[in-house]
């Protein structure tokens, strides 16, 4: 049987193009990248977006931007600029449970609203150059809210729909609702990806076997806590503690090099980004050592930290 690709979830502010690079020399096993928001501001694609998906910064193999937008017009604009820059695959994103984005109807703040979603699905139409693919909830309220839409996105040329298995009201608490999204998946004539708590390869083995044909599975907290997890999932092998260690090692002095070079705030922005991924990778390491991590104010006192916390036995 074939295994389920594993696709990268963006995490607004942390898997930026360092983070991917650093990722995929380091770990890989990951099917394509999906970047944080491409959006409009003051009526123009933000001018960061533009650098982050600028191609000489990016060295993955395959990257999708993902687009936020509210309508049809919105997400055009940003087509037409991602194209002119050599892409031809976008995600329409209609998961993104922050409040703020929700209020703007924006991502799973557009699921209770089935003729706002046709209007915004019809991009896919209007470039046919371009490939589509979905990401969203199960609903914003309720999780049967994606049944009512699975007509308009049966009729829509996709090349994959990705499915948060909660509702956007829970946003990441509480359990999934795997048979609610197993019910979509059946009943979808598109490739379809499990997204939602997905931390280890039991967990990928589980909806292999489920019974249910996937395409994959995108997951995103779960790789920043275990990096390895796609390439262990690809190659079929644990990797050993030492194995693990190295490979983070190197990777985290890439992703420091890395805002160290991009970052002009000094010291202390610097710090404050690289504390930011300790909130998920290697949850359960030494205690003391990620207390001293978020407690540094100085990078020497931040590396000395690190360097003893991803010590090989």
């Amino acid at each position: 049987m074939e295994r389920l690709n594993v696709y990268m979830a963006p995490l607004q502010g942390l898997t930026e193009a360092v983070f991917r690079n650093a990722f995929e020399r380091h770990f890989g096993g990951v099917a394509a990248y999906y970047t944080p928001f491409v959006r409009r501001e003051h009526g123009e694609v933000r001018r960061k977006d533009l650098r982050e998906l600028a191609p000489e910064r990016n060295r993955v193999g395959h990257l999708v931007p993902q687009l936020l937008a509210g309508t049809c017009e919105e997400a055009c604009h940003i087509v037409e600029v991602i194209r002119d820059m050599g892409y031809r695959e976008a995600d329409l994103n209609m998961g993104c449970a922050f409040p703020m984005v929700v209020r703007r109807g924006k991502g799973c703040g557009i699921l209770p609203f089935p003729e706002k979603v046709r209007e915004l699905l019809r991009v896919a139409e209007l470039y046919p150059d371009m490939a589509f693919s979905v990401k969203m909830r199960l609903g914003y309220e309720t999780a049967d809210e994606c049944m009512r839409l699975l007509p308009l996105l049966n009729d829509t040329p996709l090349v994959r729909v990705a499915v948060h298995a909660r509702t956007g009201l829970q946003q990441y608490k509480g359990e999934c609702d795997r048979e609610m999204f197993f019910r979509f998946a059946e009943a979808c004539s598109h490739p379809v990806v499990y997204n939602g708590d997905v931390c280890t390869t039991d967990d990928i083995l589980g909806l292999q076997q489920s019974g249910v044909a996937l395409q994959g599975v995108m997951i995103g907290r779960g790789l920043l806590a275990a990096p390895w997890l796609a390439a262990e999932w690809r190659d079929g092998e644990v990797w050993t503690r030492e194995h693990r260690m190295d490979a983070l090692r190197a990777f985290h002095a890439a992703l420091f090099d890395g805002y160290e070079q991009q970052l002009e705030g000094g010291e202390k922005q610097l710090l404050t980004k690289m504390k930011a991924f300790w909130e998920y990778i290697l949850p359960d390491g030494d205690r003391k050592c990620r207390k001293r991590i978020h407690k540094a104010q100085r990078v020497a006192d931040y590396t000395a930290a690190v360097f003893q916390l991803l010590q090989p036995d």
